[in-house]
């Protein structure tokens, strides 16, 4: 029987604002105030991460240190998906900052990697830097270009050290391979916020991309059918929801990037429930929720929370239909 396994990454490492981590425990101690057994009726393991080092003011924490701490956490991404899928089961992953995805498509690919892996992108951001071109260094801008295995060098704005460079080919490469997954297999909803470089990938290889006023008009089912039906091809499906493709002002500001414009809860629980029903599906991520910038307390993380479980019980209800 396959059972959902939740998979905890508290790693903000990638971040440029501090408190990512903390959406993982505020998610669980919000459903223990509610009465949830959401949690404690479902396994949960723990990624390892190397938080610590960022309060270390006597240390100097560059990109190349954070890329090597990111590639530790990769690694056990490709540990513990290994034992999940191995048993039959599917990884619901709850992240800090957004960097750790590149550790999910690692741990995914790591186990099977003759599969295609599809990527439904469900953010403000299309994370498409690299260190040669983020205007910021932080790696949760990078996820999809190191998975893609895309420096742009076309648009190069930073000079590397020897270090950084021969860091980020290494995270690039985690689990012996790369590329992880093509341009063609990625379908970004949502994505309101691009710089000039991320729009030059993007325009050159033909990502497919959803704006928010689409899935507006067209509905879920139109919408999700639409990225579905791109993403054909592919053996499986892998979708990575970040909060902040949410309206900062209509939902909250509880995550790292709040951008304007995006979608409403209702709007993006309808979209991402349709995506899940998908039998490809084979993992799903929630990212950056950030109760320290939540200036509605705790909206962000309730509003998260909700969203979860019902996506969880679409998922799991794939589970139930087949036996």
């Amino acid at each position: 029987m396959t059972n959902t396994v939740i998979v905890n990454s508290k790693s903000e490492i990638g971040a440029g604002t501090n408190g990512a981590s903390l959406g993982v425990d505020a998610l669980k101690f919000t459903a223990k105030n509610q009465n949830n057994i959401f949690f404690s009726d479902r396994l949960s393991i723990d990624i390892i991460n190397e938080n610590h080092k960022i309060y270390n003011n006597r240390l100097e924490y560059t990109i190349s240190n954070r890329l090597d701490s990111m590639n530790r956490l990769y690694d056990d991404f490709c540990l513990k998906f290994e034992d999940i899928y191995k048993s039959g089961n599917l990884p619901i992953v709850i992240a800090g900052d957004h960097s750790s995805a590149g550790g999910t498509i690692s741990g995914i690919k790591k186990t099977y990697p003759q599969k295609r892996l599809g990527v439904i992108w469900i953010d403000a951001h299309a994370d498409l830097h690299s260190p040669y071109t983020s205007p910021t260094g932080n790696i949760h801008g990078m996820p999809l270009a190191l998975s893609l295995g895309i420096d742009n060098i076309e648009y190069q704005k930073n000079e590397l050290s020897s270090q950084t460079i021969e860091s980020w080919n290494t995270l690039k490469n985690n689990a012996n391979i790369s590329p992880k997954i093509s341009t063609n297999d990625i379908v970004i909803i949502g994505v309101r916020d691009i710089e000039k470089e991320e729009d030059y990938l993007i325009k050159k290889h033909n990502i497919k991309t959803i704006k928010v006023e689409e899935v507006r008009n067209n509905g879920a089912l139109k919408s999700s059918k639409m990225a579905l039906e791109h993403l054909e091809n592919c053996d499986i499906i892998y979708i990575s929801f970040d909060v902040d493709s949410m309206d900062c002002d209509l939902v909250s500001y509880g995550t790292g990037t709040p951008v304007p414009n995006g979608f409403s809860e209702l709007e993006v629980t309808d979209l991402i429930v349709e995506l899940c029903k998908s039998p490809k599906l084979c993992c799903f991520e929630i990212t950056e929720i950030n109760p320290l910038l939540d200036e509605k307390t705790n909206t962000m993380v309730e509003t998260g929370l909700r969203i979860l479980e019902k996506v969880t019980h679409t998922i799991e209800s794939k589970f139930i239909d087949t036996l």
